[in-house]
């Protein structure tokens, strides 16, 4: 009897921490700081200035040469140091995400992760460049089995090699990291994604799927490692997520609206 309470227990931990499902409930936009408002603003001001100055900075046009008058020669290695390092006219917001298609709880096999469909509503909303962390070796298709690896990494502290890497990450000011709960932590491969970069003068706006969880202090997880101001995250169950309805648009829509978008 006592074997069978315990095998009960066990299946619902496994539920309540993996990601992937449960009822579809309606997600509730959370209560955003004015603090984080400002902060939000801040960013996208910055980025106003950086494009203002650039198109100031960008030299009047010529008139091309006379027939009879030889244009000057340049060198492909003038040419080269000529171009920009960086794209100043384009977006300073990112949209990074880890998410896992294939069999998940409760909603079955899938061909889209719960939280990639929520990533990707976000990069819409916000006009943002959009990255899928995405690891070296694919985790099993099954959900049990892949419950097991999540486990064995954590309890390794792994990191999974990631495939592809974020350009010119020094553009971005404001990223949003979206992830599943995995056993009540970020999956190992966002662990390898934070720490490969400088987050130095970025702000994170974090968001995420489980099966009741919550953001199980994910948030403060993140504010640890990267050392970067982190803002209101939302959450939502996983089957909320690959729904996706017109209520949980409009909670995510208030949400960031509530952060200045």
């Amino acid at each position: 009897m006592k074997s069978k309470i315990a095998i009960v227990i066990s299946a619902l931990f496994v539920a309540l921490t993996m990601t992937a499902c449960g009822s579809s409930e309606p997600a509730d936009a959370p209560s955003v700081a004015d603090s984080d408002k400002s902060i939000v603003q801040e960013k996208l001001n910055k980025k106003q200035t950086k494009t203002q100055a650039s198109e100031v900075e960008e030299p009047a046009e010529t008139e091309a040469p006379e027939a009879d008058e030889a244009a000057p020669e340049t060198t492909p290695a003038e040419t080269e140091a000529a171009q920009p390092e960086t794209d100043d006219t384009g977006t300073n917001i990112l949209v990074a995400y880890f998410s896992r298609a294939d069999e998940n709880y409760n909603v079955g096999t899938i061909e889209k992760g719960n939280t990639q469909v929520v990533a990707e509503y976000i990069a819409d909303e916000v006009g943002a460049d959009s990255f899928h962390i995405e690891t070296v070796t694919p985790y099993p298709t099954g959900y049990d089995e892949c419950c097991d690896v999540a486990k064995e990494e954590q309890e390794n502290g792994a990191r999974p090699g990631i495939s592809g890497s974020v350009d010119n990450m020094e553009q971005y000011d404001i990223v949003f990291l979206g992830y599943p709960i995995w056993w009540g932590d970020l999956p190992m491969a966002v662990y390898t994604f934070m720490e490969s970069y400088d987050w130095s003068d970025k702000v994170v706006i974090p968001f995420c799927t489980h099966e009741g969880s919550g953001l199980s202090g994910t948030d403060s997880s993140i504010a640890s490692v990267t050392g970067a101001q982190v803002l209101t995250a939302i959450d939502m169950r996983g089957s909320t997520a690959q729904e996706l309805n017109d209520d949980t648009k409009q909670a995510v829509r208030t949400w960031l609206e509530d952060l200045g978008f």
